[in-house]
C-alpha cells in the first residue's frame, strides 16, 4: 500500500484520533475505479487494509436515509461523492478523509 505516502499529515492525525468508518459507497467505487483502469490493486484488498490495519468499519446509516440526503448535494453528478458526503452529513456531519479537492471546496468537514 505504498499509495499510504500520499497521505496528509492532517489525514494520518485524523486517522488516529478519530473512531474510523467508510460509507458503504466506497467498495463500489474502489470497484469501478478498478475496472476503468485507476486502481491497480483489488477492492477487497484496500478494504481488509483498512479494516484490519485501521479498524475501519462500514458505517450502518440506512442507505435510504443517505439516498434522500445525497439528493440535495447537487454540486455533483458524481454519485459516488454525492453519497459519499451524505453518509459524513447524515453521521452528524463527520469529518471526511478526502484528497479530491471538489468534496473539500463543497463539504466543510473535510480533512485532507
Amino acid at each position: 500500500m505504498a499509495e499510504v505516502r500520499r497521505i496528509s499529515r492532517t489525514a494520518l492525525s485524523a486517522i488516529d484520533r478519530y473512531e474510523l468508518r467508510m460509507s458503504p459507497m466506497l467498495r463500489l467505487e474502489l470497484q469501478y475505479l478498478r475496472e476503468t483502469g485507476k486502481l491497480d490493486v483489488e477492492p477487497d484488498l484496500v478494504l481488509s487494509h483498512l479494516y484490519e490495519r485501521l479498524d475501519v468499519r462500514i458505517c450502518d446509516i440506512s442507505f435510504d436515509r443517505i439516498s434522500i440526503a445525497a439528493c440535495r448535494e447537487s454540486w455533483t453528478r458524481d454519485a459516488f461523492d454525492r453519497l459519499i458526503v451524505a453518509n459524513a452529513r447524515c453521521a452528524s456531519d463527520s469529518y471526511l478523509i478526502s484528497a479530491d479537492s471538489r468534496i473539500g471546496e463543497n463539504y466543510p468537514f473535510t480533512i485532507w
